[in-house]
């Protein structure tokens, strides 16, 4: 959670989300085109659906931050249904562009198998660290909802101890795990614009300054929200 005395408003920081969800749409579709436009329904849909991920993130922080509407609505336990739903069908949306465009990266077998040997293997120990230290379930913001979990220390331990956000610089690896196994362009891209664009709901959530913002990639124990 933010240090700040009261949470941003509904639209703070709205303007240069859009700015950077409209710079990172455009080379993702430079390279989209770039690649021979392949099988443009799953691609795109791959894409919006990371997009909807992260609108419904920001929603539901900022209208619980501000008034409880979740809390009074549909619910915690709710909320993190759809979150985690949402969180498979991104690994979904990003296997059936790979699948289908199976081989197209053409990347040799041997430094094939090596590569996603290695993001698979971070992948694996992030998810443990999350699962072992974190918490899933903090890990999808339940500290906006309960202030008991604001007042939990920072995790040192597991992925925690090399970076204070572990879930969005390393847990996204197996998105690129995927890309790169089935060896496919366009799973290769969807995965860099997924990952890319955690950044910006990341900094821009809570007006993150640019030193604020690398810090809390190299150093441990940034809060992550």
């Amino acid at each position: 959670m933010t240090t700040a005395d009261t949470p941003p408003g509904i639209s703070a920081g709205l303007f240069f989300h859009l700015i950077g969800l409209s710079f990172l749409a455009t080379l993702t579709w430079a390279a989209w085109i770039f690649f021979g436009k392949p099988f443009p329904v799953v691609f795109w849909a791959a894409v919006s659906i990371s997009v909807a991920h992260r609108v419904f993130v920001w929603l539901a922080w900022r209208l619980e931050m501000n008034y409880s509407t979740i809390s009074r609505t549909i619910g915690l336990q709710h909320y993190l249904i759809i979150f985690f739903v949402f969180l498979i069908g991104r690994a979904a949306s990003i296997l059936v562009p790979a699948w289908m465009d199976l081989g197209s990266l053409e990347l040799p077998i041997t430094p094939r198998i090596i590569t996603t040997a290695i993001l698979c293997l971070i992948w694996v120990y992030t998810a443990y660290s999350v699962k072992r230290y974190f918490g899933f379930v903090r890990a999808a913001g339940v500290d906006h909802f309960d202030q008991s979990y604001r007042e939990k220390p920072f995790v040192k331990e597991g992925i925690f101890r090399f970076t204070g956000n572990g879930m969005y610089l390393f847990g996204f690896l197996v998105f690129w795990a995927i890309a790169s196994g089935l060896n496919a362009i366009a799973a290769l891209i969807v995965s860099a614009f997924s990952h890319a664009y955690i950044w910006v709901h990341f900094y821009l959530f809570f007006h993150g300054k640019p030193g604020q913002f690398f810090k809390s990639i190299l150093i441990p124990n940034i809060s992550l929200n």
